[in-house]
């Protein structure tokens, strides 16, 4: 053995109560429905978003060579840091590979089973593989954590906090 690194490290957890995807492996579960919206940055460089049924056409206040983009957030029991947190979905690979499992008669709702995104690579250059494990129930531990506290997704749309006052 040597003494490359201490025994006891772990890698520094993610702060505050958001998911971002880190190098390697990045298992979670998603526990509730997702919210999805439209955003796009307008002349003042500043973003825009909508809910998914009223996505704006041709809006005229956008940034030159803007894109109206897609995006998904919903709750997850993040392995990695032991922790329920938000996870803003941005990654259309991502989100159409979660689309597909959710699609397979098999897999069905990913709130049913854990799901590992891997990451390798920057900026422009950065790569996912996403995987899921079997079907499992979520611990008791996670679903009471996660029942006892109160977020409100909405509050996304409106730059608000969502860990407010707010249930599902």
């Amino acid at each position: 053995m040597t003494d490359f690194l201490d025994k006891d490290y772990q890698l520094p957890k993610s702060e505050g109560g958001y998911m971002k995807f880190a190098q390697w492996q990045n298992k979670f579960r998603i526990l509730w429905s997702a919210l999805v919206w439209w955003e796009y940055f307008n002349t003042d460089n500043k973003p825009e978003r909508f809910k998914m049924d009223d996505k704006p056409e041709n809006p005229k206040n956008i940034k030159q060579d803007g894109k109206v983009k897609h995006f998904r957030a919903f709750p997850v029991y993040n392995y990695n840091d032991n922790a329920i947190q938000i996870l803003e979905l941005t990654q259309a690979g991502i989100m159409w590979t979660i689309k597909e499992y959710l699609d397979n008669e098999k897999r069905g709702d990913p709130t049913d089973y854990d799901i590992i995104v891997s990451r390798k690579g920057e900026k422009l250059d950065t790569e996912y593989t996403v995987t899921v494990e079997p079907k499992e129930d979520v611990t008791v531990e996670v679903a009471e954590a996660f029942t006892s506290m109160t977020i409100n997704l909405d509050a996304l749309l409106e730059w608000e906090n969502p860990f407010s006052t707010m249930p599902f």
